[in-house]
């Protein structure tokens, strides 16, 4: 099922460079949300490998203790990206505008987005894209949490529960041939451990679809 025109549409329809124009040297999820990426990057990810890290900013969430021997940046405003440590090199692109990567094929052992694919009007050629770049058996990560610059996310998000955006995203997935079934990881709150056994709710929920490039 592709989206309809509709479902593509966003509240701003202006162009994405202006709005990403000004650099946002804040962060858009908890740290309770970021703990638990890392710690998902830190079980998937392998030391020496190759990373693309799309729709990215100045904020790294790949673990401090893992060195990789490339990690590739991409998103929409320069003087963020620039401020990015973990980054080898970057580049900026507006992939509703072009979602041909400027990537060779089979490339990366890693693809990862983080809290940005509910901005994507064309997901079916950026996860074409996705599985083109990435290496046979490479993981793709997409993460994402219930906040988003709602006038930039797309209906088919903003009109969505927090489940039926888990199963938009894993449809993504299921558009491209030669990715695996859709692994999901959804934990309602981000709250610590602790404080969830006495009960207690809160923190930014955490959702993650994983999947493999099987060929």
């Amino acid at each position: 099922m592709m989206l309809r025109p509709n479902q593509r549409i966003k509240l701003d329809d202006s162009n994405d460079k202006l709005f990403y124009s000004y650099p946002r040297f804040v962060t858009h999820v908890d740290e309770g949300f970021i703990q638990q990426l890392t710690d998902l990057y830190r079980d998937r990810l392998k030391p020496s490998t190759r990373i693309f890290d799309m729709m990215s900013s100045w904020v790294s969430h790949l673990p401090e203790d893992i060195e990789f021997s490339h990690v590739e940046g991409h998103g929409l405003n320069a003087e963020e990206l620039a401020r990015n440590s973990r980054f080898n090199h970057y580049f900026v692109q507006d992939l509703n505008e072009n979602p041909k990567l400027p990537l060779p094929d089979r490339d990366f052992d890693a693809v990862l987005n983080a809290v940005s694919v509910q901005y994507l009007q064309y997901p079916e050629a950026v996860f074409t894209e996705i599985h083109r770049i990435l290496k046979p058996g490479g993981v793709a990560i997409i993460s994402f949490s219930n906040r988003m610059f709602y006038q930039k996310a797309i209906q088919a998000w903003r009109d969505g529960t927090e489940a039926s955006r888990v199963e938009l995203v894993k449809h993504y997935f299921e558009s491209v041939p030669g990715f695996s079934s859709p692994e999901i990881i959804a934990r309602k709150s981000t709250a610590p451990n602790f404080l969830q056994w006495l009960g207690a709710s809160g923190g930014d929920p955490f959702y993650a679809v994983i999947a493999y490039r099987e060929h």
